[in-house]
């Protein structure tokens, strides 16, 4: 069972940035983007001093959103053409109900913080570890969020940060993840598959719960260097992505893994699927495809030419939507 509810409340104190709307201004409409994913038709795009930009033609014109943060944001997922998810730097968490044009905040560090300390109970070591996150304040970032329903979103970040919402985001608890993860490593992917949800982080960490987030337990990795995400396919295969084109295939819910050969050193930065095909983005914009359910891959040159690439999603007509630290880029695959 979830406990240490945090519900939403205004911010008291604290950095400026989680009490400041990010600035609109024509700028942010080449600032650098962190992510970009699909609501419905629309795409929507989020990244650096809260900007968050969206787009109802494909990507080849983009508007600024209304938020309520200046803080990073690094991850954005939607439930449908309404109903999603932001999250981000300060441990910063916003939802949206209107397609990602206005937002709201649902959390940040400061809470986070507090509702860890009030888990920690009786455990000295979780009661050191979440006090000194209170002392240090609302620093560290979370790196990716997962949407399953309209009720239900996970955010997992630095430091093994990970939390939950089980009813739209009124409340956010933290996750038990310390026994599967007792070294507090960094988390940096989310996916639910099948009822089931898995973990990614650094140093090969993988875990996974059986129990909507009620308990984890570590999986056995085929690897030590960094995951930096999981794309999860509709047939349940997930693959496991990080540094320098490491990849590993799962078909058994995270049992076991065979290692997947890009044929390249670059480091994976993202991942979605479209009809059936994986698609993987390296991190100077260059394209990997898999039509056979993550056995094989094979290289696409960077459709948008060579940039620094950090998230990637598909415009209704086809097009790649790259989001990047040169800004947001649409190109014809």
């Amino acid at each position: 069972m979830l406990a240490a509810v945090v519900p939403v409340a205004a911010v008291a104190d604290g950095p400026a940035a989680l009490a400041t709307p990010a600035p609109v201004t024509p700028k942010a409409l080449g600032a650098a983007t962190l992510a970009v994913a699909r609501a419905g038709k629309r795409l929507v795009a989020v990244g650096e001093r809260g900007t968050v930009l969206w787009s109802d033609d494909g990507g080849a014109q983009w508007q600024q959103a209304r938020v309520p943060v200046q803080a990073g944001l690094t991850s954005v997922r939607f439930v449908d053409e309404r109903l999603g998810w932001a999250a981000g730097h300060l441990g910063v968490i916003l939802k949206t109900e209107d397609g990602g044009q206005s937002w709201t905040r649902q959390l940040d560090g400061t809470q986070a913080a507090a509702a860890l300390l009030a888990a920690a109970g009786s455990d000295e070591r979780a009661q050191r570890s979440a006090q000194r996150m209170v002392e240090e304040g609302p620093d560290k970032p979370f790196f990716d969020i997962e949407v399953i329903d309209a009720q239900r979103a996970v955010a997992v970040g630095a430091y093994g940060l990970a939390f939950a919402t089980h009813d739209g985001g009124a409340h956010w608890a933290p996750l038990p993840t310390q026994g599967a993860n007792p070294r507090s490593l960094h988390l940096y992917g989310v996916r639910a598959v099948n009822g089931q949800w898995f973990i990614a982080g650094e140093q090969g960490l993988l875990m996974k719960s059986a129990d909507a987030g009620a308990s984890f337990t570590a999986l056995a990795s085929p690897y030590k260097g960094s995951f930096f995400g999981l794309l999860a396919a509709r047939s349940g295969t997930l693959v496991a992505y990080g540094l320098r084109g490491s990849a590993w295939r799962s078909a058994d819910a995270g049992a076991s893994w065979d290692k997947v050969d890009l044929g390249t050193a670059i480091t994976l930065q993202a991942g979605v699927e479209r009809e059936g095909e994986l698609v993987l983005l390296g991190q100077t914009g260059e394209l990997f495809t898999s039509r056979d359910d993550g056995r094989s891959f094979a290289s696409v040159k960077a459709p948008a030419g060579p940039l620094p690439a950090a998230g990637l999603s598909l415009a209704p007509d086809g097009a790649w939507v790259i989001a990047s630290l040169r800004g947001t880029r649409r190109a014809t695959p």
